[in-house]
């Protein structure tokens, strides 16, 4: 046993980030923004950010418009709401954390807020808001906004159903969807579920640094901006879609690191990877987080916040401590073994923690989380009902027999061999 008394701390090498965003930006995307500033107005930056406007339609399964920025997630929402609201409209908000925030930028704006309340961990019943809409014979109700993903509770909303419940009340409101902490990690598919206009982010599933943000619109939505009279100059999306030049697109000066990176980004999602592929790599990630949790879980001791399985995130797990401090837990993991995990938000349980299982992860990186969560577990000495990370492997395990790859079946061993 060691008992060198100058040992302080096993926090040497690279730290681990399982915060929900921003998430690890892969090495290759980090060397691709590795450039100098170049020229913006003609050139390589130019040819990507044509690109960039070809491509992402893909990354949310749409044939609608993209639209890029230089800004967080909440640019994407401010965005979304200039271009398609005017003072004294009403809108329908189904409540969650971020949903509210997204609420009170509509607020500030002179929007008239409807929200439907849910049971603070779950998403609102699809059946409130068809309730809701269909009390609204005047069609006053201008759009529905919800969260997707939402990375406060990582309750995950049921967006067939609210369109399912749009349609039901046979009312023409927008579906407004904030795909910021899913796209990427959970399957999207803006057009075949009938999303109007969806709000994303560089830094979370997209694995690129924060710093661009990004919005969606099919053509119902994109044709609001004509009357939309709380339209900005730099929100505008309409020069953007019609730009006489590439800094158009950015209403000025394009992220010039940033382009690269997504590019890259892009490249591995997209063309390498596939998303169903990258879907099915959260799925494995979150259920091996889920299984760890749930045979941690004793009285007193660590429990997931979101039970239902039809809500539970992919992309993030939040869990509440019970009787173990959170804070406790989160600074043995990082200060003593360089694991960084998520706080507890303020409007949910403060004594929770959250794992952000999303963008470029593969097991090594989810088992190791987990082991050192149990290792501080135990260093702590917290109610510990199992080995989470016995479960989580084992999640694991029958993944990696599913998904062999093709040159792996049918393979003769020797051959293999004989080929090493």
């Amino acid at each position: 046993m060691i008992t060198d008394p100058t040992l302080r701390t096993l926090a040497r090498g690279q730290e681990m980030l399982a915060i929900p965003g921003p998430s690890i930006t892969p090495e290759r995307v980090l060397q691709a923004m590795n450039v100098p500033m170049s020229n913006i107005y003609a050139g390589e930056v130019a040819d990507i950010s044509w690109e960039m406007v070809e491509r992402l339609p893909a990354v949310v399964r749409t044939t609608g418009r993209a639209f890029m920025m230089i800004s967080n997630g909440h640019g994407a929402w401010q965005m979304a709401l200039n271009n398609t609201f005017s003072r004294g409209d009403k809108i329908l908000v189904a409540d969650s954390p971020f949903a509210a925030t997204w609420s009170s930028m509509a607020e500030q704006s002179g929007i008239e807020v409807v929200t439907l309340v849910g049971d603070g961990v779950n998403p609102v019943d699809p059946r409130a808001i068809a309730d809701r809409l269909a009390q609204d014979t005047a069609h006053e109700i201008q759009a529905v906004l919800t969260v997707y993903t939402d990375t406060a509770t990582s309750a995950r909303a049921d967006l067939p159903a609210i369109r399912a419940a749009i349609d039901s009340a046979n009312h023409p409101a927008l579906f407004m969807v904030d795909g910021v902490a899913s796209l990427g990690c959970e399957q999207y598919e803006m057009d075949a579920w009938g999303i109007d206009l969806t709000v994303g982010a560089s830094q979370k599933g997209i694995m690129v640094p924060p710093g661009m943000a990004f919005v969606w619109a099919n053509e119902r939505a994109f044709e609001r901006a004509d009357t939309a009279d709380l339209n900005t100059m730099y929100f505008d999306w309409r020069p953007r879609a019609n730009p006489d030049a590439v800094y158009h697109l950015y209403a000025g000066t394009p992220p010039v690191q940033h382009l690269f990176g997504l590019r890259e980004a892009l490249t591995m999602l997209l063309d390498e990877e596939g998303l169903e592929a990258a879907w099915a790599r959260h799925q494995v990630h979150a259920d091996a987080v889920r299984a760890a949790v749930n045979a941690w879980a004793t009285d007193g001791g660590l429990s997931l916040n979101v039970t239902d399985p039809r809500f539970q995130s992919n992309a993030v797990t939040t869990i509440n401590a019970g009787t173990i401090s959170s804070d406790h837990l989160r600074k043995v993991c990082e200060d003593d073994a360089g694991l960084v995990l998520g706080i507890g938000l303020p409007r949910t349980n403060n004594n929770q923690f959250r794992i952000g299982h999303m963008g470029y992860l593969n097991p090594p990186m989810i088992l190791g989380t987990l082991a050192t969560i149990e290792a501080a577990l135990h260093t702590i000495g917290a109610p510990i009902g199992g080995s989470g990370i016995q479960a989580a492997a084992q999640v694991v395990t029958a993944s990696m027999k599913t998904f062999k790859t093709q040159n792996r079946e049918g393979s003769d061993l020797s051959t293999i061999a004989s080929s090493i």
